[in-house]
């Protein structure tokens, strides 16, 4: 492979003065092939008229201390080499009309030449692959050379390749590693949390959060973390520069009637009965930095449709003017609802919701990512220590007891991290010394499942299952076979035999064969769950 460089004469690096003497300067092109282990064989030297001499002088110079090297001379003018408007354009222009040819040659842009301007638009067009290239930097060597130098060693400098695919520095892709992991720590509060899917989820809008100013759309299940996790966006963005205002937050479910308008949007005095003085609203107050707009589809259809303009073109009417005023906000919307099916039935806006879904993400319920409620455990005994302003810990034995009820089907979590921060927050307080004991477990357990007992099969079901296995049985099963298993249990102990089991519950599809063994079907699935026939009959 031929190595070709790209540089731009030096007026002042390069031409630095007649005679042998110039040899005891350092001089940028000259020193880059001087180098043994950088043989250069095409340089392409771009210069102004002016300057035509003093770059044909620097590549004769160039010929002497590297015969193989191929000088091309290439006249690039410019009027203004300060403007950045026409040195991009010209080198733009060279690169677009320039034959590469990467199977046969390496190429080498030389930026140590050249005004700063030029310098930053050779990094910009590399950068950008219109140049096919890596960067070269040279410098001079730290001790000056003596008069009697060696012209070929002393003077030639040093030099670095700069590849601009940063993945290839082991200690940038490190240091870049090592500041997502931050981030990512940073958006979970600093919970080590176990649910791939949760974890996939956060990377996503970690992604999102420091590229984007586009609306985010958070959904989810009440108490599933929401608002907790647009604070933390806030505050990321904000930590990196991107947003100087403050987060302004509203449920818009507490948004009724004629005051929504004007808490939005604000109002102008006197714009209605009452309105004393002007009320710069919600939309005003964020202006440069967030608005979280939680239970966004309990908004009014009015109230919708100026949020949308005010979105995409920063600009709304306050109540009472037809002045418009300007903001510019970044905007979290967070839901519990299915807004498909909101604008299915006419009570959200179809063009709204597009424009504010295009970053949305789901989030899970608590019950989903039962692997995470053992590091949550531990979060939310650190905030409680921090509201009780004591050190809260929990022993081992009060801890396995609550892990296990909590990763088991008898745990709903119907209210979420809602539910678990209040139960720590209650077992912290009763706890004596700030040490959650059994006594203090057991008691929030029982608190608890009171809280979720409805009337219907779920809690019959678990007062089942709860009668046949243990808690760490329990604690392994999934939903799905927690209610097929209830009504196996109930069949088997209303039968007098495992064989008028058997025919009870494969009544359908022990039609469909030739010959059944109801009672060996049954047999196997009970073994599936270490159950056995002596232990259910009734």
């Amino acid at each position: 492979m031929k190595r070709v460089v790209f540089g731009y004469f030096g007026a002042t690096l390069d031409a630095v003065g007649r005679g042998d003497k110039r040899w005891q300067k350092w001089r940028p092109s000259v020193g880059l092939c001087q180098h043994e282990d950088l043989l250069v064989d095409r340089f392409e030297l771009l210069h102004d008229r002016r300057s035509t001499a003093g770059a044909t002088s620097v590549a004769h110079d160039i010929v002497q201390v590297s015969p193989e090297t191929d000088v091309r001379l290439r006249v690039l003018d410019f009027r203004d080499p300060w403007d950045f408007e026409e040195v991009f354009a010209g080198l733009h222009q060279l690169a677009r009309g320039y034959r590469f040819d990467q199977d046969r040659e390496d190429y080498l842009v030389h930026i140590t030449t050249g005004t700063h301007v030029m310098q930053i638009c050779w990094f910009l067009l590399t950068e950008s692959r219109h140049f096919p290239a890596k960067l070269v930097q040279t410098s001079p060597s730290r001790t000056a050379p003596n008069e009697r130098a060696d012209r070929t060693t002393d003077v030639k400098g040093t030099y670095r390749v700069i590849d601009l695919d940063l993945s290839r520095y082991d200690g940038l892709a490190k240091r870049f590693g090592e500041e997502r992991a931050e981030s990512l720590d940073f958006l979970k509060s600093g919970i080590d949390t176990r649910n791939a899917a949760f974890n996939q989820l956060i990377e996503g809008i970690e992604r999102v959060a420091l590229r984007s100013r586009e609306p985010i759309l958070l959904m989810g299940p009440t108490g599933a973390g929401k608002s907790q996790l647009a604070a933390r966006i806030y505050a990321l963005r904000r930590s990196r520069g991107l947003l100087k205002g403050p987060l302004v937050e509203v449920n818009c479910a507490t948004l009724r009637g004629d005051g929504a308008m004007s808490a939005l949007f604000g109002h102008v005095k006197g714009a209605f009965t009452g309105a004393a003085s002007e009320r710069k609203g919600l939309l005003r107050a964020a202006d440069g930095g967030m608005l979280f707009l939680d239970e966004i589809g309990e908004l009014g259809l009015d109230e919708q449709a100026m949020l949308l303009r005010a979105i995409e073109e920063k600009r709304f009417l306050p109540v009472g003017t037809d002045r418009e005023v300007r903001s510019e906000f970044e905007l979290i919307a967070g839901t519990n609802q299915d807004l498909g099916r909101a604008v299915a039935e006419g009570r959200f806006r179809e063009d709204l919701l597009a424009r504010i879904q295009l970053w949305s993400f789901e989030l899970p319920g608590l019950a989903e990512r039962r692997e995470d409620i053992e590091p949550n455990l531990d979060y939310e005994l650190g905030r409680a220590g921090q509201r009780l302003g004591t050190h809260v810990t929990i022993n081992a034995e009060a801890r396995e007891r609550f892990l296990q009820f909590a990763r088991s089907p008898r745990a709903s979590w119907r209210g979420n991290f809602r539910d678990l921060n209040a139960a720590v927050l209650r077992m912290s307080t009763l706890a004596p010394a700030g040490r959650v004991g059994v006594p203090q477990v057991d008691d929030e357990l029982d608190r608890l499942e009171r809280s979720w007992r409805r009337p219907g099969a779920a809690s019959d079901n678990d007062a089942v299952l709860s009668a046949v296995l243990t808690q760490d049985q329990l604690a392994e099963l999934d939903p799905f076979d927690a209610v097929q298993l209830a009504e196996v249990v109930r069949v088997c102990r209303a039968s007098s035999s495992l064989s008028e089991a058997g025919r009870r519950l494969f009544a359908v599809s022990r039609t469909r064969k030739k010959s059944s063994n109801d009672a060996d079907r049954l047999r196997k699935y009970l073994a599936r769950f270490d159950l056995a026939w002596d232990q259910l009959a009734g």
